[in-house]
């Protein structure tokens, strides 16, 4: 199959690649000055759990064979009180993720294809 019928879940590599990434990102995500607050007063258990439902919604959203379980993105984070500047230090985190993930060829639209999916 050539790459342009591949699926986007096919590109990066599958459910280990997808799940690989969605560790290094939130492993990036716990450590930022800014961010850190949204995991400081979560378990272990809880963080686990949100690391599932990422890959999740990763996988389903590329196009893979798992079906994202989880609530709808606006009402999974209403509340939280994000601003502009915490979304796009966020993208740049997710952006950098992509760029180390060495099956990603085209982060920019990787990214793309799972916001304006979500």
């Amino acid at each position: 199959m050539s790459e342009q019928n591949k699926t986007l879940y096919e590109r990066l590599g599958g459910y280990d690649a997808i799940a690989a990434v969605a560790q290094d990102l939130v492993a990036r995500l716990n450590k930022d000055p800014q961010l850190g607050r949204f995991w400081a007063h979560r378990g272990e258990d809880g963080i686990k759990r949100e690391k599932q439902l990422l890959i999740d919604f990763l996988c389903e959203r590329a196009g893979g064979p798992i079906y994202y379980r989880g609530r709808e993105m606006l009402l999974a984070h209403r509340g939280m009180r994000i601003s502009e500047s915490d979304w796009n230090v966020f993208l740049g985190h997710a952006a950098a993720t992509f760029w180390r993930s060495s099956r990603c060829r085209s982060p920019n639209s990787a990214m793309s294809s799972f916001s304006s999916r979500a």
